[in-house]
């Protein structure tokens, strides 16, 4: 892997063409529940003030109404994204006054299901398709799944790049199945090294004990409110989040946009017996979209995704067969509590150094014995990732130390951040490497470590803890006023979304049933 990674980064500083990593193209889409100012679930619609969580480009809900959706456009600089996140924090905080944004990955809370509102859309069928899909996962998941939040980041490289690097490889071909090859590529070391990521970010080792009511589980008692496993990294991304067995039985096999899209198409057509007894529909009510496996693809739960941007009314999947990869979502970011954004400069640029390795490194595909180690380091690292020895398991399914492995990793991680670094005239990525090796070889660095110090410190619960997160990160991100410009724009942007929901109301003519159908045999 080392030398496969040294030729590409050093033809890439020969020929000049390094200095592309510049152009580097980025995207946040942040989580975060709305709470009361006690801290409670809201139990109020989406405000008005934010627009239409239907068309708004910027501002909208996910899986529950109560759960706020930040989606920043694309830029190239990771540190004026982080602002503008932070701007659509301000200006949704000066839209609904009287609540908060919960602060962690993990909700606050909740003592009923019943409590906890799914998404609404709006009366179009577009809108109805989005509130079905989300009422198939609540029969499926269980409402509790959609109070998660977390932080997905989206990472593309500059289109000049992709010529340049496929001459310097010496492949020849279409440039557009290059580009979604190299994606691909990038996708599986991604998977390979993923672990780490879990290990110096993850930053939900705790939760409140209601998240769990009736459910069997081996977590420990912090407080009366609060379980945690003491070395636990992402209980987010551990199997008490969005997984289940049905979804555990898919092989969803990443080593090619044929394969990936083809055993995720198999997946939407194959009925499950359990979805085939709930029923699609049960009176005038929908259950689900289809009783197969997966209503849609987006419903398979991966920590990284091929993305393309969808035309009106196209399935994603339809977009990626036909018009390849155009960047990859990352998401199994957790939500950092003790950060008003939740995530820093940082953390983006290790991100983009760990991404942009991922590309260069050695492009092996993965095979079934690999998917299931993968499969057991990351359960290893979610839930004991911070035990002093830790063992995980090599390509081969050998025993290799966790810090071992790490280094092995971010010594790779190191030799791109020097590149990126010549690129820029900084030193801003290797500072972000050397700040990862300092958290591996001390743990208590880590976001997950200092989660529990400052929880424990504080002697109360996790509910009462995240409380008083929230409502500080509120005061931190309001001390720095909204610009005027940008709030009249917000506003005009809020206000032209309610009115765009309005004119997909009023165009539609198809009755759902048959919208539904139309879209289920796409």
């Amino acid at each position: 892997m080392l030398a496969k990674l040294e030729q590409h980064l050093n033809e890439l500083v020969q020929t000049g063409q390094h200095r592309l990593l510049t152009q580097l193209q980025h995207g946040l889409e942040k989580e975060g529940l709305r709470v009361d100012l006690q801290g409670h679930l809201s139990q109020k619609g989406h405000p008005r003030g934010l627009g239409s969580a239907l068309t708004h480009s910027e501002i909208t809900t996910d899986y529950s109404e109560a759960l706020l959706e930040f989606i920043t456009p694309v830029f190239q600089d990771p540190g004026a994204m982080l602002n503008h996140l932070g701007d659509l924090h301000r200006f949704s905080y000066e839209m609904m006054p009287d609540e908060l944004i919960w602060a962690g990955s993990m909700p606050c809370h909740i003592a009923s299901e019943a409590e906890i509102p799914i998404a609404y859309y709006g009366e179009s069928n577009v809108g109805k398709l989005k509130h079905i899909y989300r009422v198939g996962l609540q029969h499926r998941y269980g409402k509790m799944m959609q109070t998660i939040a977390g932080i997905h980041y989206n990472f593309s490289l500059p289109e000049q790049l992709w010529p340049a690097y496929q001459t310097l490889v010496g492949q020849e071909g279409d440039p557009v199945a290059f580009r979604s090859d190299c994606y691909f590529r990038m996708i599986r070391n991604f998977r390979r090294f993923s672990w780490l990521l879990l290990y110096l970010f993850g930053a939900s080792p705790a939760l409140c004990q209601s998240f769990l009511k009736g459910r069997e589980h081996r977590l420990e008692s912090l407080s009366p409110d609060t379980l945690y496993l003491p070395y636990a990294t992402s209980l987010r991304m551990s199997d008490l989040g969005y997984s289940n067995r049905v979804q555990s039985s898919l092989n969803i096999c990443f080593n090619h946009l044929s394969t990936y899209t083809q055993s995720l198409m198999q997946a939407i057509r194959t009925p499950h017996p359990t979805y085939e007894q709930l029923g699609v529909k049960v009176g005038e009510a929908y259950r689900q979209l289809n009783t197969s496996i997966l209503q849609i693809e987006n419903e398979y739960y991966s920590d990284i995704r091929p993305k393309r941007v969808a035309e009106s009314g196209e399935k994603p999947i339809h977009a990626l067969r036909t018009r390849g990869v155009q960047y990859i979502e990352v998401r199994n970011t957790d939500i950092n509590p003790l950060l008003p954004l939740g995530i820093s400069s940082e953390q983006m640029d290790f991100m983009d150094a760990f991404l942009v390795t991922c590309l260069l490194c050695d492009d092996r595909e993965l095979s079934m014995t690999e998917c299931n180690i993968i499969a057991e380091n990351q359960k290893r690292v979610v839930n004991l990732g911070r035990a002093p020895g830790l063992i995980l398991l090599d390509e081969r399914g050998g025993e290799i130390s966790r810090d071992q492995l790490g280094l092995d990793i971010l010594r790779q991680i190191e030799l791109t951040a020097q590149v990126m670094d010549e690129a820029h005239g900084a030193e801003r990525f290797s500072r972000a490497v050397a700040a990862q090796f300092e958290k591996l070889k001390h743990p208590a660095l880590t976001p997950s470590a200092q989660v529990l110090a400052d929880l424990s410190a504080a002697g109360g619960s996790y509910q009462e803890w995240m409380l008083r997160l929230s409502q500080q990160h509120r005061q931190t991100l309001l001390r720095e006023p909204l610009c005027p410009n940008l709030r009249a724009n917000l506003i005009s942007e809020a206000q032209a979304s309610l009115q765009e929901q309005a004119s997909i109301e009023a165009a539609d003519t198809l009755p759902f049933d048959e919208f539904l159908q139309r879209y289920n045999q796409q």
